[in-house]
């Protein structure tokens, strides 16, 4: 009789980082957006049970663009298969930067060829709930955004209201991106704590029909054995 024994396994500790801004009726919004409403229904001493009613746009807080966001007959959220908001992913530190230029992807060849997602740390998510967050926020170089497109990116993720400036009309930055199914994940937070590192990324929107963009649950899972 053979006996075959595996060597044992080395133990991983796993970090979760949340990176979602928490919905409420006061937060950062693009400008003309209209303010989300959570109104108490029901309640567990006159119902037995807690309810809410949640007002909101697709574009509310943390949230993710699809590609019908900017593009006419683009694809939406839920045409997309579940695998298309989780991934391997990067985070690039941009602190005191007003522009992702050329020479910040330039810089991350070698890794943006191994990864699915990759993640702007500009330090503007500490700026949440002010009116300084909806103004003058660190934006791509429609080169930069371009040079993006040749990896095999499933979504670019940053911590601002947007990839473009807030007064842009024609949102190339967008549309540049979601021309090639790359989704766009706007009003990250607390992406100081990736950079270094390499982690999971998951990006989890509701399941709406025809969405052209969606709130999710953003979060990263960094590995590291024991």
């Amino acid at each position: 009789m053979y006996f075959y024994y595996l060597p044992k396994q080395k133990k991983m500790n796993s970090r979760y980082i949340d990176l979602t801004h928490t919905i409420s009726e006061d937060i950062s919004l693009f400008p003309g957006t209209p303010l989300p409403t959570l109104k108490r229904i029901s309640t567990i001493k006159k119902d037995g049970f807690a309810e809410h009613q949640l007002t909101i746009t697709s574009h509310t807080g943390t949230h993710i663009d699809a590609p019908a966001h900017v593009i006419d007959g683009g694809n939406t959220l839920d045409n997309l298969p579940i695998d298309s908001f989780v991934g391997t992913g990067l985070c690039l530190s941009i602190e005191n930067n007003k522009t992702i230029s050329t020479s910040h992807i330039t810089a991350l060849h070698k890794e943006l060829r191994t990864i699915d997602f990759l993640l702007i740390y500009t330090g503007w998510s500490k700026k949440w709930n002010s009116v300084e967050y909806q103004q003058n926020f660190p934006v791509f170089s429609t080169e930069a955004a371009k040079m993006l497109t040749q990896y095999n990116l499933k979504g670019i993720g940053i911590d601002t209201l947007s990839p473009d400036p807030v007064n842009s009309v024609d949102i190339p930055v967008h549309k540049i991106f979601l021309e090639k199914d790359i989704l766009i994940i706007e009003n990250l937070t607390n992406l100081d704590l990736l950079t270094g590192h390499r982690f999971l990324f998951h990006a989890m929107p509701l399941k709406t029909r025809d969405a052209d963009g969606a709130p999710v649950r953003a979060f990263a899972i960094i590995n590291k054995m024991k």
